[in-house]
């Protein structure tokens, strides 16, 4: 009677921690492994999975110059590539939610470090625009298969309950990744030419194989409520939703426009590939440590302050990153304080939608994640086609005030009962 009591206790999903009972399918010592793995380590693995697939995503940035040079093309053009992995990577998150919330995130989870590191371990064998813009849209779905599903699992690891320190660490585990990237592809140029780069597929192979052994075949679980129709998660945006979607937009299009931007503004300078990737590492390494203190921060104190504030420091330094002697002490510090101060919206803005749509979590995390970062990135050929009238360095600056829209996003009405955890929702908000 007690295990019948626990398994319709209504929680939507059982703790990670808890062994369930064995049954015919799994006979007593051979539960999944996912029952018996601590939940501390199930998060590791999956942080390193995740910062494993973003830098797959990066190997573009600090390329992109020599890719310009090899194919002849414009920033424009340029900037058209790094919105097609922005885009794949992004715009299908929510339905890769949708779907991982309703048939389980397994696959997703495993698909994702495979796919991304065959296709984005190949930008250096591209003979022609056209086939390396397939390369990034291929590699892309296989980060946004991953990121939604990833998100929500560790998030809700140990109790069924969205916390910002778990969340931070698979959000550290990314921009440790994505700031590595750069300079790994670089290396990696350095050692085997572009054409060698495909052996940078064998460590995202590896995960896939340990993700799919570790997550294991759990049984169903009767009390799990289905998600929500994508028709309501659509409606939701209309309100608390539609806002924290708002805010991660804006900040995407300023990760992007940095991204972009900052390794052009360096090459232009007369500075190496290697100076410009440094560039990009720092404000990504910045990134790995700001979402760790976000973490923190998201549990603790009012979310919309911490988002508002955050943003509002972010655009004087962002500008003066921009500004300053390229690959120079100023620009490094100050792209290393961009960095930190853009990412520190990501835990409160995940953690948020999360409790805006508590039977959803893997659709509203790609929603605030996936989709908005592709909204995002859907601004940045306007910046590379203001960058060939005007200049990568103004058109990069120009580009910034944006971030006082997100500042003032974070202050809407809506979202004061999600501001501290455990807050009060609103009515038929969830």
């Amino acid at each position: 009677m007690s295990v019948r009591r626990e398994r319709t206790s209504g929680k939507s999903e059982p703790p990670l921690h808890r062994a369930q009972p064995a049954t015919a399918r799994h006979p007593a010592g051979f539960a999944p492994l996912r029952a018996r793995t601590r939940p501390a380590l199930l998060v590791a693995l999956i942080a390193i999975t995740h910062g494993t697939i973003d830098g797959y995503v990066a190997f573009l940035h600090p390329l992109l110059p020599r890719i310009m040079s090899r194919l002849g093309l414009s920033i424009a053009v340029a900037a058209i590539l790094v919105t097609t992995l922005s885009i794949a990577s992004s715009l299908l998150q929510p339905l890769f939610g949708y779907l991982a919330d309703r048939h389980g995130r397994r696959a997703f989870l495993a698909a994702g470090p495979l796919v991304s590191g065959v296709f984005l371990s190949m930008i250096g064998v591209a003979p022609s625009v056209a086939v390396l813009l397939v390369f990034l849209a291929l590699g892309g779905l296989g980060s946004a298969a991953f990121h939604p599903p990833g998100a929500s699992m560790v998030a809700r690891a140990a109790d069924g309950r969205g916390s910002g320190v778990r969340l931070s660490v698979f959000s550290f585990g990314g921009a440790a990744g994505y700031a590595a990237g750069p300079l790994v592809a670089v290396g990696l140029v350095a050692l085997v030419g572009m054409e060698g780069m495909w052996i940078a597929f064998l460590p995202g192979a590896l995960l896939s194989i340990l993700l799919w052994r570790a997550l294991g075949r759990a049984p169903a679980d009767p009390s799990r409520r289905p998600p929500p129709s994508p028709g309501r998660v659509l409606r939701l945006l209309r309100g608390p939703l539609g806002i924290v979607f708002g805010v991660s937009a804006l900040a995407a299009f300023v990760q992007r426009t940095f991204l972009t931007l900052s390794p052009i503004i360096s090459a232009d300078a007369g500075a190496s590939e290697a100076a410009g990737a440094v560039v990009i590492s720092l404000y990504l390494g910045a990134q790995a440590f700001g979402t760790l203190l976000a973490g923190v921060l998201t549990d603790r104190i009012d979310r919309r302050a911490l988002i508002g504030g955050s943003m509002l420091l972010a655009l004087p330094v962002h500008v003066l990153a921009f500004l300053a002697v390229p690959a120079g002490p100023l620009a490094f510090g100050a792209a290393m304080a961009a960095g930190f101060l853009n990412i520190i919206v990501l835990p409160p803005i995940v953690v948020m939608a999360q409790e805006i749509v508590p039977e959803g979590v893997s659709a509203s995390s790609g929603i605030v994640m996936g989709l908005a970062w592709a909204v995002g990135s859907l601004g940045i050929p306007f910046s590379g086609a203001l960058g060939d009238a005007i200049g990568p360095a103004a058109a990069a600056a120009w580009s910034m005030p944006v971030l006082l829209v997100g500042a003032a996003l974070a202050l809407h009405p809506s979202l004061r009962p999600f501001r501290r955890p455990g807050g009060t929702r609103e009515p038929g908000v969830a």
